[in-house]
């Protein structure tokens, strides 16, 4: 009887490993077909950033300011709620629009004190 026991076990053992090793590819090729779009769009965009030298002798780990020119976040310049700061790499333009906004104007610039 116990040995038995202990052959149903195993078989019953193997059984749940066959199973969870099937699921658990399943679900990392799923999260895999989520993710790399994600992550490529996102490589993408840090290409775009001028960042030609601007990291030289900087850790990336701390803040660095990001101008906004006419070429990258035409419609923030001179706002008063632009932030231009990049964190880790990541560039976060206002609280309105985290990534920037899309048009060639805001519907929330507002002028800043130094802009005529």
């Amino acid at each position: 009887m116990v040995d038995t026991f202990f052959d149903f076990t195993e078989e019953l053992s193997e059984q749940v490993q066959d199973v969870v090793y099937a699921n658990v590819a399943e679900v990392d090729q799923y999260l895999q077909d989520i993710t790399e779009p994600l992550l490529n769009e996102v490589y993408w965009e840090l290409d775009d950033l001028p960042l030609d030298g601007l990291m030289d002798g900087l850790d990336p780990a701390f803040p660095y300011s990001v101008e906004a020119t006419s070429e990258k976040n035409p419609a923030c310049v001179g706002c008063q709620h632009y932030h231009g700061y990049a964190y880790g790499g990541n560039l976060l333009v206002c609280g309105m629009h985290p990534t920037g906004c899309e048009d060639a104007t805001c519907p929330d610039w507002e002028a800043g004190e130094n802009y005529d």
